[in-house]
């Protein structure tokens, strides 16, 4: 999962599909947690996945209504379809993402 810039961001949110974009803190440990799940999720399924830290983006955080981190955004065409921050597990990860890519 490449780490994302505004750019990046703004090229993702312009295109179609289904992707994903998780915020983060680098000091979070359930971050960090979520980051190796996701990292597991993307070996398993093609779908544009894409990670910001949300300390220097804090006018994402307003614009998405990130409530905390760690938080997963599922987006479709620009739209946020939904918002993800209790991670459970892997096969919970995938189930919720392959239902969007169906």
């Amino acid at each position: 999962m490449n780490e994302w810039n505004q750019s990046d961001l703004a090229d993702f949110l312009d295109g179609e599909g289904v992707g994903l974009l998780y915020f983060y803190t680098p000091l979070c440990g359930t971050c960090q947690v979520a980051s190796r799940m996701l990292q597991i999720v993307g070996e398993l399924v093609k779908v544009p996945m894409g990670k910001m830290n949300l300390n220097f983006y804090p006018d994402l955080a307003k614009n998405f209504e990130v409530e905390s981190v760690p938080c997963l955004l599922i987006i479709q065409d620009g739209t946020v379809l939904e918002t993800i921050y209790a991670f459970h597990s892997v096969p919970f990860l995938l189930e919720k993402i392959k239902s969007y890519l169906e």
